[in-house]
This record gives C-alpha cells, sequence and structure tokens, in this order.
C-alpha cells in the first residue's frame, strides 16, 4: 500500500474513544538505512512519506493534536554531516508539506529551544510556517525540535525564577503553564516505532499518565495502519492516574 493511501478503520476500533492527542517518537530511520546497505540520512528522508501518514491518519480518526520527535537536543552529537542533512531535511520538509497541510486544516507549531545552535533560516521557515498556518483549527501537529524534556523543565525553572515567583507559589499548574506549549494537553498516547521501549527524553511532564505503545515498524516504513493499531491498543487499556 503506497504512503498516503487511504485505509479502512479497523472493525476492532471505537471512533468514540479516540485519544485527543497523540505523540510520536519516529525511532527507526538508521536501522532502516543500514538494513538495505543506505547511509543514515537516506533512512532519514524515507521518513518523510511516514510523516505524511502519520498526519494523515490522525485526520481520518479526529485526533485533535499529534507531536513528532523531529530533532532532540542530544542530536547534536550525532556526526555533523547528518546534524547538518537533519537541518535541511527539516527547512526542505517544511517548504515541501506545509501548503499541503495547511490545505487539510493543519496548524504547525514548534516545540523546542530556538537558541544559536539552529540556523537562522531554519527558524525563519519555523516562523513562516506558524504565521501561514496559524487559523488553522481541525489538527495541531507540533514538531518537537531541538527538544529535549530536561531542557523544557529547566527553562521553565529559570522562567519562573526571572518572574520572581516565590518557592510557596510555585506548584505543578504553575510550572504546566511555563512549558513550551502550555495551551496543548497532554497526551494521551505516546508511539515508539522501532520496538525500542525508551523515553529518550521526550514529553518528560507531559506524558506523566500517558499510554505507551511500542509497535516493531520501523518508521519509514510506518503507515496509517500501524496509528490505528495503535490507537486500538490505547482503547485496550484501563487508564487509572494513579487510582482504582
Amino acid at each position: 500500500m503506497e504512503h498516503g493511501s487511504p485505509v479502512s478503520l479497523p472493525p476492532a476500533l471505537d471512533l468514540n474513544n479516540i485519544p485527543r492527542h497523540v505523540a510520536c517518537v519516529m525511532d527507526g530511520n538508521g536501522r532502516w538505512a543500514n538494513q538495505r546497505g543506505l547511509p543514515r540520512t537516506d533512512g532519514h528522508a524515507a521518513g518523510e512519506a511516514a510523516i505524511v501518514d502519520a498526519v494523515n491518519g490522525a485526520l481520518a480518526l479526529g485526533v485533535r493534536y499529534l507531536t513528532l520527535f523531529a530533532f532532540s537536543t542530544e542530536n547534536w552529537r550525532r556526526p555533523a554531516d547528518e546534524v547538518k542533512f537533519l537541518m535541511n531535511f527539516n527547512e526542505n520538509l517544511l517548504l515541501r508539506r506545509r501548503s499541503e497541510f495547511s490545505a487539510q486544516g493543519v496548524q504547525m507549531c514548534f516545540s523546542g529551544r530556538r537558541d544559536w545552535r539552529v540556523p537562522r533560516r531554519v527558524l525563519r521557515r519555523m516562523e513562516e510556517t506558524e504565521q501561514m498556518t496559524a487559523a488553522n483549527e481541525r489538527l495541531t501537529l507540533t514538531l518537537a525540535f531541538n527538544y529535549g524534556g530536561r531542557a523544557e523543565l529547566t527553562d521553565a525553572l529559570k522562567a519562573i525564577v526571572d518572574a520572581g515567583i516565590p518557592s510557596s507559589k510555585i506548584d505543578e499548574r504553575l510550572i504546566a503553564r511555563y512549558l513550551y506549549h502550555p495551551e496543548i494537553p497532554d497526551p494521551d498516547l505516546v508511539v515508539r516505532t522501532s520496538g525500542e521501549q525508551r523515553i529518550s527524553n521526550f514529553l518528560l511532564w507531559e506524558a506523566a499518565y500517558a499510554e505507551y505503545v511500542f509497535p516493531e515498524v520501523l518508521w519509514p516504513d510506518f503507515r496509517q495502519g500501524d496509528l490505528f493499531d495503535a490507537v486500538v491498543e490505547f482503547q485496550q487499556r484501563q487508564r487509572r492516574y494513579g487510582g482504582l
């Protein structure tokens, strides 16, 4: 089946119990390339079609928020040529796909540090994309770029201190207001592809009570059907939030 093609919903899927917010760790690009004797960068390039499928699948289900882990604060430690490729790839991805996504009613935003390490032209593309899609309301697609959960919490605490807020006023609700996107609800479901079972510094605060699903499929092979299957597994869980 081609990426982006319509996929029938599984009979077991309950459209009345769709997670509001799904987050994905797009893992397995390098292994996908290695299995084919290709450079790692080819695996990242092949992952673009999976991003499109994830967006189309979320739209088909009525998911309101989709967050994709595009580049972590730790990814700067990768070889320089791979980092350069990822910077260019993410910039070109925006140029290739933002009009298409916007026409589908997708608002695009970015979560992470917009610091000196990110090329200025990439920052400009991000700002352009946010402005271009700001009025869309069908799906909010967040790309976690130069993002790390510990960095987000560090930045939130710095902002609280800089605001002069006394410790007696600090509680969970206050900290949540100082995260990168306090307006976005916490994820209900986190999908990490490739079978690896790690959090990898992704949405540490927000995913405190998310359900995790770890499909074996490598990210470049991810299809809408894989997203649907993850939602079916989510629907079979009993979410307790620490209670009974």
